[in-house]
């Protein structure tokens, strides 16, 4: 059965105060150009925040992921020592990871890794270079589809999810380039094209799934691929293809230019189903179909993808301004000082009870609430648009 539990408190405001935690004047400030109430539901969420599982994790990941992004556009330390909290037991002082489990091949469990790198290079502290050999073990014998790709987990063999490439390639372009291994890159950017080729849609989105063995019932039997465009499976892939970018920087300009193409042609296609509102929707282009609704992590994500783009030259500042505007939809329409509302909690493919890919699935999983993933990817676009707002 699937395992998705947790905490989280419907009102951070009104939950049980689990740490102190307060954001500086200026943090709170810069914040505020988003709308008021966004830097108090921020204090409220890492007030009362917990760990999702005890285990190493991608929803924490993503978490941790928003604090140091916004960390290294504000140096606010109330986010730096949050971060630097969770890892003293999660980091031991030999570089090993306790709660990291390796050997179940789940792609998610890659995530987290990717804090690693920033956090190596603010503090020096060679326990996190270290664990950066231990995250990559899990890649070295990760099993592949006959494409090249990544499996997503081990319990779905064969299968590739959108999903998947953020959970890993952002973590793996970093490491390339930390131990200036090109190859690896390469290795990265071919998972990407194969994707690009084998999942894109006719009007230039992605299906969520390919299961290359077609065993899933979910999967078409002659093309293998799930039914249909889900939300927040687009923000992943977004957000993989502008931090990956990001993370090449000095790498093969050829192998880069590849990755930017992606970029363009995934945000020109995502902008032709933007909503009025300026948001998108849970199943992407089935807008204006009865029960399909605006979903808050899937917009964080893209107006996330849009400004980072953008600043890194592969798009106009006419897409930076879409993407702001896109944010401050999100915070207009679903932050308020105890929540963020409209997040889709979890979905995906098969497993028990059996998930089909249909759209009526997509529309039956449950809205939570200040979800982790809606919370992380609302501090990744923040980020993005403070760096707009006020240069450093």
């Amino acid at each position: 059965m699937l395992d998705v539990s947790h905490s989280i408190p419907v009102d951070v405001a009104a939950a049980t105060v689990q740490r102190p935690f307060d954001l500086s004047v200026e943090t709170t400030r810069r914040l505020g150009q988003f709308g008021l109430q966004v830097p108090d539901f921020l204090t409220g969420y890492f007030r009362s925040w917990t760990p999702y599982r005890p285990y190493w994790n991608y929803e924490d990941g993503v978490i941790w992921k928003g604090a140091l992004d916004l960390y290294l556009v504000t140096r606010d330390p109330a986010l730096l020592d949050y971060v630097l909290q969770e890892m003293e037991s999660r980091i031991l002082p030999d570089g090993s990871m306790p709660t990291f489990l390796p050997r179940e091949y789940n792609i998610d469990h890659v995530n987290g890794g990717k804090i690693l790198f920033p956090l190596y290079a603010i503090t020096g502290d060679e326990r996190f270079r270290k664990a950066m050999d231990v995250q990559f073990a899990q890649l070295k014998d990760h099993p592949r589809t006959k494409s090249g790709n990544y499996w997503h987990k081990q319990i779905y063999p064969h299968q590739v999810w959108l999903d998947g490439l953020f959970m890993a390639q952002p973590f793996q372009a970093s490491y390339a380039r930390i131990t200036g291994n090109e190859v690896l890159f390469a290795d990265t950017v071919a998972q990407f094209s194969s994707v690009d080729r084998l999942l894109k849609k006719d009007n230039g989105l992605y299906f969520h799934g390919w299961d290359e063995s077609r065993a899933e019932r979910w999967a078409d039997k002659q093309t293998g691929l799930s039914q249909n465009v889900w939300g927040r499976s687009m923000g992943w892939w977004i957000g993989a293809l502008v931090d990956v970018y990001e993370a090449s920087e000095g790498f093969s300009e050829h192998l880069r230019d590849e990755i930017a193409r992606i970029t363009r042609d995934t945000l020109t296609a995502l902008l032709t189903f933007r909503s009025e509102n300026g948001l998108w929707y849970q199943v992407v282009d089935q807008g204006d179909r009865e029960g399909n609704y605006e979903e808050a992590s899937a917009s964080a994500m893209v107006a996330y993808g849009l400004i980072k783009a953008a600043r890194m030259g592969i798009m106009g500042k006419d897409v930076s301004d879409t993407g702001i505007a896109s944010l401050h939809a999100v915070c207009d329409r679903f932050v308020t000082p105890g929540a963020l509302n409209g997040i889709c909690g979890v979905a995906g493919l098969g497993n028990v009870p059996y998930r089909d890919g249909s759209y009526e699935y997509y529309l039956s999983e449950k809205i939570t609430p200040n979800d982790p993933k809606g919370v992380g990817a609302l501090m990744w676009a923040l980020s993005e648009g403070v760096r707009v707002r006020e240069p450093q």
